[in-house]
């Protein structure tokens, strides 16, 4: 896995937050939204919340022993009420193959909280950056090395530099929890006029 180095200009904006939560407050109000990774809907119900978006888009596919289909049928349950009006959308499925489905420019902000490996965390972040809006953020969470008791590398870091590198994005938000992992937010560096 490359180990590749940030400069200056990917972290001039960069601004501590206290939490995840401050983290929404933050983010752009009432727009659409979406949360790859979504476990038993938990943030999802944050987001809801306390970002307020017009549409949320809940993107997983929970299909694996630590994630199985019973979440996806407890977040069913969870949020009928607003998957009845259309506020809340389940696109089931992994993230890299649902995002095709989405038009570029769509979103106005996204989260993910997936597999948190190099290679899958590349692939969102390299599908993802079209169908955000011009000015548009991409957020995450497990901003670490990884977990050391089981021990379990990530790849989060390694692929969000990388990104910002190649693409001229920075990063603006980084969160500072204790008890969970840090998340980060990144957008594209504005263009001077």
């Amino acid at each position: 896995m490359p180990v590749p180095e940030i400069e200056v200009i990917h972290i001039q904006n960069l601004r501590a937050l206290a939490n995840r939560e401050e983290l929404l407050r933050i983010l752009p109000m009432g727009g659409v939204v979406a949360e790859l990774g979504v476990d038993f809907g938990g943030f999802s119900e944050k987001i809801l919340q306390i970002n307020r978006p017009s549409k949320l888009h809940l993107i997983d596919v929970w299909q694996s022993t630590r994630y199985p289909e019973k979440l996806f049928h407890e977040v069913r349950q969870k949020f009928s009420k607003e998957l009845d009006s259309g506020h809340v959308i389940i696109n089931r499925g992994f993230s890299t193959t649902v995002g095709k489905q989405f038009e570029d420019g769509y979103f106005d902000w996204i989260y993910i909280d997936t597999s948190h490996s190099y290679q899958v965390t590349k692939e969102e972040l390299e599908l993802y950056r079209s169908k955000i809006k011009k000015g548009g953020i991409i957020a995450g969470h497990d901003f670490i090395v990884g977990e050391i008791d089981v021990p379990w590398k990530y790849g989060v870091i390694e692929a969000v530099y990388e990104f910002c590198k190649k693409h001229g994005w920075e990063i603006i938000y980084l969160t500072m929890e204790r008890g969970i992992s840090p998340s980060f937010a990144i957008r594209e560096i504005p263009k001077e006029s």
